[in-house]
């Protein structure tokens, strides 16, 4: 390996949304630092089995909804 140039590889604590933690190495952040998750295995429908919800920011979702309904589709 060529020194300088490869980027710095280190440990982070990483907190679930459930609370628990663990130790992994990684080149996010500095030593030490701490990653909280707001997404996890844990709380993601696409693991959970949940429903899925959609954000309607700006009106978006309303607007598709009003110039599709012709079609049916909800």
């Amino acid at each position: 390996m060529k020194e300088g140039i490869h980027p710095d590889y280190h440990v982070v604590t990483v907190e679930m949304t459930d609370g628990t933690v663990f130790q992994t190495r990684t080149t996010w952040g500095k030593e030490g630092d701490v990653l909280k998750l707001d997404i996890d295995k844990s709380s993601h429908p696409a693991w959970t089995g949940g429903s899925q919800r959609i954000i309607d920011t700006g009106g978006m979702v309303a607007r598709f909804n009003k110039r599709f309904s012709k079609f049916g589709i909800k």
